[in-house]
C-alpha cells in the first residue's frame, strides 16, 4: 500500500491524544464516570447540527456551551470562568505511547503528515506543541478555515486541496467511526484506530486498515 499511499490525515483527539484528563475533569464536576462520555456525545451532535444549518460557532464555543446544557440540566450554575477551568485539559493532552513511534517511522519513509481536527485553531496548535507533535507534521490544518465540522465532505476535500493531495492517495486515520466513515464517503482511504471504547459503524464500508496504535499502523502501511 506504500506506493499508492503519499498523504496520511490524522484526527488529533484520541487518535493522537489521550482525552482522559479532560473526561476527568469533567467527571469530577459532575461526580459521575459516565458524564463526559455524555458531553462527549453532544459536543459532536451539535457540531453537525451547525455544519447543517450553516452556522458556525468554534468547537470550543461549542464545547463550553454543551457543558453548560449538561449542567443545567443537573441544576447546576456554572461560570463561565469555571467552564473554562473544567475544560482547560484540553490544550495539555499528552500522546498516546504509540504515536511518536509511528509518526517518526511514518516521516522517515517519505509520507506527507497532516494534523487534521474539528478543533478551534489556536487550540489545536497548542494541543500540537505541548504533545511535542510539531516536528511530525507537515500541515496542522483546523475546520475554522472551511467553517464545517467533520464528517461534512467538504472538510475533507479542504484538507486535500491545503495539502495538495489527491482522494485516491490519502488516507484519513482517526479513532472515530463517524470520522473515517466521512473521510470513506469523500472518497479517500481510511484506517481505524482502535482506542477503547471505540469501534467502526456496521453501515459503513469497511475501512482499508484496522489497528490498535499509529505504530502499528506504520508497520502495516510499510508492508
Amino acid at each position: 500500500m506504500k506506493q499508492k499511499l503519499k498523504t496520511l490525515i490524522f484526527d488529533v483527539n484520541e487518535t493522537l491524544l489521550d482525552l482522559e484528563p479532560l473526561k476527568t475533569s469533567i467527571n469530577n464536576v459532575f461526580g459521575r464516570s459516565y458524564a463526559a462520555d455524555i458531553w462527549f456525545s453532544q459536543f459532536l451532535h451539535y457540531s453537525l447540527v451547525e455544519s447543517m444549518t450553516n452556522t458556525y460557532h468554534d468547537f470550543s464555543e461549542i464545547a463550553a456551551a454543551v457543558l453548560k446544557m449538561n449542567a443545567e440540566n443537573y441544576k447546576m450554575d456554572l461560570s463561565k470562568e469555571k467552564i473554562s477551568e473544567i475544560l482547560s485539559p484540553i490544550g495539555q493532552l499528552k500522546a498516546y505511547p504509540d504515536v511518536k513511534p509511528g509518526l517518526s517511522v511514518l516521516k522517515e519513509n517519505g509520507f506527507q503528515l497532516v494534523a487534521f481536527s474539528n478543533g478551534k485553531t489556536s487550540v489545536l496548535n497548542d494541543q500540537i506543541k505541548n504533545s511535542c507533535l510539531v516536528d511530525f507534521f507537515d500541515l496542522v490544518l483546523s475546520v475554522d478555515a472551511v467553517k464545517k465540522y467533520k464528517p461534512h465532505p467538504e472538510t475533507y476535500h479542504f484538507a486535500l486541496k491545503q495539502s495538495n493531495s489527491e482522494a485516491s492517495s490519502s488516507m484519513m486515520v482517526a479513532a472515530h467511526g463517524w470520522d473515517v466513515t466521512g473521510a470513506m464517503r469523500a472518497g479517500l482511504k481510511t484506517a481505524f484506530i482502535q482506542r477503547p471504547g471505540k469501534s467502526v459503524f456496521p453501515l459503513s464500508d469497511k475501512p482499508d486498515v484496522q489497528t490498535t496504535g499509529i505504530d502499528s499502523l506504520a508497520e502495516l502501511l510499510l508492508k
